[in-house]
């Protein structure tokens, strides 16, 4: 595993210096914030590989800090772990639904966080190479996994980070029907675990970020069956350029 440069945006001092102190033991090199606003702060200098913060920060929450990040181009595609007392399952739904990869809950082992930061490291690489870091092209479509960028022409689509890697994968295999499940594991990952219906959810999202060009009709329900993008009418195979 690569070293890293990961941000922890922690503001109890006891754990921001556990997690800091494990993440640097490991390899990686770390840089702190309290709250959401200096993490901004710092984000406006530099993009890290990872950010990893709490749920319940002073002024601006975690969760809202991860929205904003989602929403950015810059950051859309930033691997985040939250850090959280919370444990309940609608939380848990509801951090990964705002865009967190993965959730872990205090009290928590050192080994697991190292473990479950360096499976994100490799989720991120595996992603890149499962489909390519060339842009697709298909049906007026255009892909760009390093910019994490979709355009209808000249037209910009703007969508959130979980719904480009969805359309990525149904892209990178056109014509195909995916049922649910393995859209969760090819999008979300095997380690996480999700309803089926977290999927619906987000091909909802998708087919909106889509309408604008048109393009919500590529996305199809196959009833009983899953999920596929049809390029009918057009190319038929996805161009990589």
């Amino acid at each position: 595993m690569l070293p890293a440069h990961i941000l922890v945006i922690e503001d109890e001092p006891a754990i921001q210096e556990l997690i800091a102190l494990n993440l640097s033991m490991a390899g990686h090199t770390v840089s702190r914030a309290c709250d959401a606003e200096s993490a901004l702060l710092m984000l406006e200098d530099g993009v890290p590989d990872m950010l990893m913060t709490d749920w319940n920060l002073p002024g601006q929450s975690g969760l809202s800090l991860i929205r904003r990040l989602r929403a950015q181009p810059s950051t859309r595609g930033l691997p985040i772990i939250m850090v959280t007392a919370r444990c309940g399952e609608p939380d848990k739904i509801m951090a990964l639904e705002s865009g967190a990869d993965d959730y872990m809950t205090k009290p928590f082992s050192p080994r697991e966080m190292v473990a479950r930061v360096h499976a994100l490291l490799r989720r991120g690489q595996s992603h890149v190479q499962r489909y390519g870091a060339d842009a697709v092209q298909m049906a007026g479509l255009r892909l760009d996994p390093h910019t994490l960028r979709v355009t209808a022409g000249a037209r910009e689509l703007a969508m959130g980070r979980v719904e480009f890697k969805l359309l990525n994968f149904l892209m990178s295999h056109p014509e195909r029907v995916h049922t649910r499940a393995q859209l969760l594991d090819q999008v979300w990952g095997s380690d996480v675990y999700l309803d089926e219906r977290t999927v619906d959810t987000h091909v909802g999202r998708l087919r909106s970020a889509l309408q604008p060009s048109g393009h919500q009709q590529r996305i199809e329900t196959v009833r009983g069956s899953g999920y596929r993008f049809s390029a009918s009418g057009h190319a038929g195979m996805a161009a990589r350029v």
